[in-house]
């Protein structure tokens, strides 16, 4: 089976009414809850291999999540909007407070570098609410493929495998905004000692 008839066949074993589109690009993959859209990469969508399975699957989880209000998905939803301008702005205020602060002995622009840093804490608590979104959404895949047994016990353990990793760099990635969220709490701890 291709990806989109494997996440046909997901969406419609678990009653949930949601699109299966092919976007372009690589490593594209994604549900759209706005739109109730399953959008799987070309190699996806069009592939029949272990692999295609788990991305097609996983995706088709988040619809799930999503059907379920599962609440890690929904809080994480629900900060979208906080985190997009957070994003936007942290890294700018963080600079413009180091950069007024070293005219001005880290009087006004600390502040500012404060601002900027407690936004740069929104970015690091999505992260890490993101992590039990993405191990749901595997665990919902793996638990189906196995019980409808759409793949062979090989391709299983590919699969799995394949889940596990792209998990990993969602931690990863987690752990790398909470380091560098901690490198800026100890720039303004130590340049507030400067004073």
């Amino acid at each position: 089976m291709s990806g989109k008839e494997i996440a046909e066949k997901m969406l419609r074993d678990n009653g949930i009414d949601a699109r299966v589109t092919s976007i372009p690009g690589r490593l594209t993959d994604h549900y759209n809850p706005l739109d109730k859209t399953v959008n799987l990469s070309e190699a996806v969508y069009n592939q029949r291999n272990a692999a295609a399975a788990a991305v097609a699957a996983h995706e088709c989880g988040h619809a799930i999540q999503h059907a379920h209000a599962y609440r890690w998905l929904t809080l994480r939803s629900q900060i979208v909007p906080a985190v997009n301008i957070a994003s936007t702005l942290s890294n700018i205020l963080i600079m413009a407070g180091f950069v007024l602060g070293a005219a001005q002995k880290m009087g006004f622009g600390y502040w500012i570098a404060v601002a900027g840093v407690a936004l740069f804490a929104i970015t690091t608590a999505f992260a890490f609410i993101t992590l039990p979104v993405e191990y749901d959404a595997s665990n919902r895949a793996l638990a189906w493929l196995k019980n409808k047994n759409i793949v062979t016990r090989e391709e299983y353990a590919g699969a799995e495998d394949s889940l596990k990793w792209a998990a990993r760099t969602y931690v990863v990635a987690a752990l790398g905004s909470l380091a560098q969220l901690l490198y800026w709490v100890y720039r303004l701890m130590g340049s507030n000692r400067d004073e």
